[in-house]
């Protein structure tokens, strides 16, 4: 959530923090601001809503200085406007936070009882009036900074300038991702990779509670308690050009195009075409010595982990449990040693992923994570990680990173089989030869976009809207319900359809949309005797199938959606791609804001 930016530079600091906001919106925000050094002295200017509304303000009031500071806010503490937008400060300091502190409250009255006079209801403020009671008092700039960070309580990444030195930037996280860029002459801070990528490609990131001093010729990194400390500078492949829209209206529509080069990208690194297997990268530790797994992760990534946990239970013989980060953090269950903690995430800074990720680490477990950015937090402190091949995602609503997950999750599950002896080299060929036709058969899929916008019309009128699967194919219901609900507001739940007749049943009218996820199969059967009993009572069936499966549900569907014929086994990967692209058309008609959604943020780094 939120982004944050900082340059030391040789140019005009606005315009480059401006460029750089702009590659942070798909993190989520609703106001935006930038703060200057001009002659030394601080200046601001904030925006409520969109970034356009802030470079309208830079249009008519330019702000002067090569450093500066610039975040885009998404409201926590605070409604979102102007008065409430970072960079906060006064003629000493200015800051800006991603997160919470979750002493405010209690610094806050302090700092009023020591004379700081506040003017926003934001948490972040109390950072500022921190830092300008130290700095009022005579306090440096450095010691400043590093007595007020172990004051806060709570997660942040936080980016800050100070009036009279337009040398000096300072950075600090704790449970909230920074990354510094190293340039030649000049210095950046950044949220992550993406927001620095046009500026360098020289990235270091600060470890949980380090803090960093950053001038013009380079950078200082510290932990807590203040001891000076290395970090790895690191060379990233994202370019500025990763981030464009192409000829589509959306990032979301892009994204979803390229499901096929990324579901095929993300297989060639595992899969030999020629041996028909798979081949992981090496691991510490032995597969076949795991008795039991335990997955977790949020959103879609946890709905490919409901995906993962079926095939690692019927493919390759493993007990699996699978928890939402939020919930299985402050569970603590117990946890035998030797077993495998299994996490997933497209950003690999989600705060509960890696809260989880931290708790079973403790337990002795061994620490897999599926990650589509490298250099991530989750990945530093794994164990292994399996990447995704995904790129940058830069809508919010999930959509080419799920998919991506799917395909890493079944290599891992076939690696499983085999090593435990629950598959044989001929059913792993058979397998694999499946997922090598996903790729293809995606791209079969994207064709089907004209029947799916028709389809979307009547989807739009919907205020309620149930999608039901079975099997592995659950999951894909609630990921299609998520990405309705995220995108179109519309309410939309995904239910195991063998549950229908326990509730969800009563909701079932002429006016309720019933979705489907019904490959033909094993459970075929049972689905179609559910949806029987839907289409009886009214519901209006729309249904995602193959050839064999629509003939057999013809007579009760008002739509279906014929797609490829495939092994069960990979079905999953190839109907999320119908279901994703469903939710995009029916939010273009409703004119919602398809790459921003409201409220939602991108990488959710607080609780």
């Amino acid at each position: 959530m939120c982004g944050i930016v900082g340059v030391i530079g040789t140019q005009p600091a606005s315009p480059i923090l401006l460029d750089a906001l702009r590659r942070l919106e798909y993190r989520g925000y609703d106001s935006a601001g930038i703060a200057t050094l001009a002659g030394g002295a601080i200046d601001r200017r904030r925006a409520e809503g969109k970034l356009v509304n802030l470079a309208n303000l830079l249009d008519t009031s330019p702000l002067a200085g090569k450093t500066g500071i610039g975040h885009t806010r998404w409201a926590t503490h605070g409604a979102p406007t102007e008065s409430n937008a970072h960079p906060h400060g006064t003629t000493r300091v200015a800051v800006v936070h991603n997160g919470i502190i979750e002493n405010h409250a209690e610094l806050k009255a302090e700092l009023i009882a020591e004379g700081q006079i506040f003017s926003t209801e934001t948490d972040t403020e109390t950072v500022a009036q921190l830092l300008d009671l130290y700095l009022a008092r005579g306090v440096a700039p450095i010691e400043a900074a590093a007595l007020t960070f172990k004051r806060l309580e709570g997660a942040y990444a936080i980016a800050v300038i100070f009036a009279g030195h337009p040398d000096l930037m300072i950075g600090a996280r704790h449970g909230a991702p920074l990354a510094v860029g190293f340039g030649e002459g000049e210095m950046f801070l950044g949220s992550d990779a993406l927001a620095l990528a046009p500026l360098t490609q020289r990235i270091a990131y600060l470890n949980d509670g380090d803090w960093v001093v950053v001038r013009a010729d380079g950078a200082q990194f510290f932990d807590l308690q203040g001891h000076e400390v290395q970090r790895e500078i690191r060379r990233t492949a994202l370019t500025g050009a990763a981030v464009g829209k192409g000829n589509f209206r959306h990032f979301m529509e892009k994204e979803l195009h390229e499901h096929p080069a990324v579901i095929g990208d993300t297989l060639h690194q595992m899969v030999n075409p020629a041996t028909r297997a798979v081949g992981l990268p090496p691991l510490p530790f032995d597969l076949s010595k795991i008795n039991r797994i335990t997955m977790s992760a949020c959103g879609s990534a946890f709905y490919a982990g409901l995906v993962a946990r079926s095939w690692f239970e019927n493919v390759a013989g493993i007990a699996c449990d699978a928890d939402v980060a939020s919930e299985f953090r402050y569970r603590t269950p117990p946890m035998e040693p030797g077993g495998m903690g299994l996490l997933v995430s497209q950003s690999g800074e989600t705060a509960d992923t890696l809260a989880a990720l931290r708790y079973m680490k403790s337990a002795g477990q061994h620490i897999l994570s599926v990650v589509n950015v490298p250099e991530s937090s989750m990945e530093r402190e794994s164990d292994a990680v399996l990447a995704t091949i995904a790129g940058p995602e830069i809508g919010v609503a999930s959509t080419k990173a799920f998919t991506a997950q799917l395909a890493v999750l079944a290599c891992l599950v076939l690696a499983a089989g085999r090593a435990r002896g629950t598959i044989s080299a001929a059913e792993e060929a058979r397998l694999t030869d499946a997922l090598l036709e996903v790729p293809g058969r995606a791209a079969e899929i994207l064709a089907h976009d004209a029947q799916i916008i028709r389809i979307a019309a009547r989807v739009a009128e919907a205020r309620d809207v149930l999608y039901l699967g079975r099997g592995s194919c659950f999951p894909i219901a609630m990921e299609g319900a998520l990405k309705l609900k995220e995108i179109s507001y519309i309410h939309a739940e995904g239910y195991a359809a063998g549950e229908m007749k326990h509730g969800p049943i009563a909701l079932i009218d002429r006016n309720v949309p019933v979705i489907a996820i019904a490959p033909s199969g094993p459970l075929f059967e049972k689905t179609a005797s559910n949806l029987q009993e839907a289409a009886a009572r009214g519901g209006q069936l729309i249904v995602f199938s193959d050839e064999e499966g629509a003939a057999k549900l013809a007579g009760i569907a008002v739509e279906t959606v014929i797609l490829p014929r495939v092994d069960p086994f990979v079905a999953p990967i190839l109907y999320a791609i119908p279901v994703q692209l469903l939710a995009y058309h029916v939010a273009v008609l409703k004119g919602t804001d398809v790459d921003q959604p409201r409220n939602l943020a991108k990488s959710v780094t607080v609780e």
